[in-house]
């Protein structure tokens, strides 16, 4: 997948640009991402009992739906930077939408180990497949997002020499 571009830099200067983002890790992203959105409608927290009743994601934690909106667009805005980015990618998003992914795994966990609020809501909550669910999509987005973190981004300096070279003068 590699390819051969050449930018003129602000100093007048081209440089050739050998490599660009392998973009399989914001699409392993994408899918976590999705998975994740289709946990927040599962069921999350259950109560046993005669008034047994159960809460999906999104109705459970506003907070649940938050990540899985925000993770939209984030992988939006990473497919977008695979289609028109220098490189095919912005570290920065790449690193921020790890980040919040990392944060998806944290909340499923804290719902897998205990239903945050339980005690303020006077109930046993019991946890749901949802929040199983949204454990493997956060950890595939996660994972995802590193991927594509660890690939070049279309910064101007793609190799030592142009580096070396900037930092003598």
């Amino acid at each position: 997948m590699a390819t051969t571009d050449s930018t003129n830099t602000s100093h007048g200067r081209t440089l050739e640009h050998t490599r660009r983002a392998n973009t399989t890790g914001a699409h392993v992203a994408t899918a976590g991402v999705v998975v994740f959105l289709i946990a927040t409608f599962l069921k999350w927290v259950s109560t046993e009992g005669e008034q047994s009743t159960s809460g999906s994601g999104y109705e459970t934690d506003t907070t649940i739906p938050l990540l899985a909106f925000l993770g939209v667009g984030l992988v939006v805005g990473l497919q977008y930077a695979a289609g028109r980015a220098r490189g095919r990618q912005h570290r920065g998003l790449s690193l921020t939408t790890m980040a919040v992914g990392i944060a998806a795994v944290l909340l499923s966990l804290g719902y897998i180990f205990d239903v945050p609020g339980a005690f303020e809501r006077g109930s046993d909550l019991d946890t749901e497949i949802g929040a199983w669910i949204g454990l493997v999509g956060g950890i595939i987005w996660s994972v995802g997002a590193g991927l594509l973190a660890k690939e070049p981004e279309g910064d101007d300096d793609w190799n030592d020499t142009t580096v070396e070279a900037h930092r003598t003068r």
